[in-house]
């Protein structure tokens, strides 16, 4: 039986016949993406260069010999490849669990493809089983933490962690997420809140799903 991390591997190398030569791309953040780098770095695709969305991608980009560009430089992403920390049917997704939600949520933005990368474990009937990451202002982290109580969840502070972009993150457990895209509109609609780990109105387009018995290929099922 493949362990988990064989599965990311697998999950990493099929994405990458989904990465065009001689375009600029954004990548995400996290264990299955840092084998995604590795595997785009072995494949031997050229590509103009990537967009980074945390100082550990950067740091892998550069690691590999991939050159790194900043978003502010391009106009457009041909394609955004990265991890989720859950995924539903619809290819909505919850992110952050490495802290870097925002700049993804950015850079998938940008992308013309949103192909997210997964082993089975990640694939769930509902979204929120997984703490949802919310990126707070620090002097509103009381605030937004009582407002996520009325919602229902039960929020922990991020202990010994800012953001690249200089903020706290309460991790909130036990939200029920029957409506993805008004659940993250709700949440950013409080003041002192930065962003989500909901990302509903930007699913993914494709989902690369490495299973037991295999890779599946996956498209929304609406």
């Amino acid at each position: 039986m493949a362990t988990q991390n064989e599965l990311k591997r697998l999950a990493a190398q099929k994405a990458t016949q989904w990465v065009p030569e001689g375009e600029y791309i954004g990548v995400g953040t996290g264990s299955t993406v840092q084998f995604f780098i590795e595997a785009l770095a072995q494949s031997g695709k050229q590509i103009k260069g990537a967009v980074s969305t945390s100082h550990g991608t950067s740091e892998a980009l550069k690691r590999f010999g991939i050159p790194e560009i900043l978003l502010s430089e391009v106009h457009g992403l041909s394609v955004y490849v990265d991890g989720a920390d859950e995924v539903n049917h619809l290819l909505q997704m919850i992110k952050g669990g490495g802290g870097a939600l925002l700049n993804e949520k950015i850079v998938a933005s940008a992308a013309e493809q949103f192909i997210c990368i997964a082993d089975e474990s990640k694939y769930v009937a509902r979204l929120g089983r997984f703490p949802l990451p919310v990126e707070v202002i620090p002097n509103a982290r009381s605030l937004v933490a009582r407002q996520m109580v009325k919602l229902g969840g039960q929020p922990d502070l991020r202990l010994n962690f800012t953001s690249d972009n200089g903020h706290q993150i309460l991790d909130v457990s036990g939200l029920l997420i029957d409506e993805p895209i008004k659940m993250e509109d709700t949440i950013n609609a409080i003041p002192g809140v930065v962003d989500n780990g909901l990302f509903a109105h930007r699913p993914a387009d494709l989902l690369v799903l490495a299973r037991q018995g295999g890779v599946e290929i996956l498209r929304a099922q609406v």
